[in-house]
């Protein structure tokens, strides 16, 4: 798997999983919105982890920086 989450996806991915966990775990929002938001939190936060996202993978989407090799001459 190659990394496909720039730096500033990462933290903003962080950010919306912690805030959906606390949402969660705080009991705001309970029931099924509850459990959405438990899961789509933890999928946040791994996605920000490992710097893969499956979805951005199927549509060809790469937020890292773009990386040239040198051109030695």
């Amino acid at each position: 798997m190659q990394k496909n989450v720039g730096s500033i996806d990462r933290v903003i991915r962080a950010l919306v999983g912690v805030a959906l966990l606390a949402v969660y775990f705080l009991g705001t929002l309970q029931g099924a919105l509850g459990i959405g938001a438990l899961v789509v939190g933890i999928v946040m936060l791994g996605t920000a982890a490992i710097g893969w996202c499956p979805p951005y993978a199927l549509l060809g989407i790469n937020t890292c920086g773009v990386r040239h090799k040198s051109q030695n001459a």
